[in-house]
């Protein structure tokens, strides 16, 4: 699937400052994993250190309170999944698949090796992952203003 990926993840916004070479890097990172649907990627608060570019399928971010599961955002293939763990974090939201989902799962450790050993593969891959958290953070916040408002927050809520 590594070639699939390479074929699939080929104009993803995220690699859009990189070079082929470093392209080329990352991928041979990945690992080819695969999830049923409803099956539970990680839970919130998780610490494995993990991070995902999505392949195929579609992922549900929710976020746990008062005994229940809201959906604060889907990812859809060609995003990124589990980027606290690159920052060192606990993961913020449970990931759920609603669907099978097909996905390259990069180790951190490594990742952040290579980030390390290429200062201009480690600058384009961060600014792209603050460019992610900063895209998450106004999907959240967008949520929060919608509920508080009384108005429907369209997908907020498990199926």
């Amino acid at each position: 699937m590594i070639s699939d990926a390479a074929s699939a993840l080929n104009g993803n916004p995220f690699f859009q400052e990189f070079q082929p070479r470093h392209f080329e890097k990352l991928l041979s990172l990945g690992t080819e994993v695969h999830f049923a649907k409803d099956q539970i990627i990680f839970p919130e608060g998780d610490e494995t250190p993990v991070f995902y570019m999505i392949v195929s399928g579609r992922v549900a971010l929710e976020a746990g309170g008062a005994g229940e599961k809201f959906r604060i955002q889907i990812l859809y293939p060609n995003e990124e999944l589990g980027w606290s763990s690159v920052l060192g974090r606990k993961k913020q939201f449970q990931a759920r698949a609603l669907e099978p989902v097909g996905a390259l799962a990069f180790d951190v450790a490594a990742l952040r090796a290579a980030c390390a050993s290429n200062p201009y593969f480690g600058c384009a891959f961060f600014e792209r992952l603050l460019t992610v958290v900063a895209e998450r953070l106004q999907i959240t916040r967008s949520q929060l203003v919608a509920v508080l408002s009384g108005r429907p927050a369209e997908g907020h809520r498990r199926e």
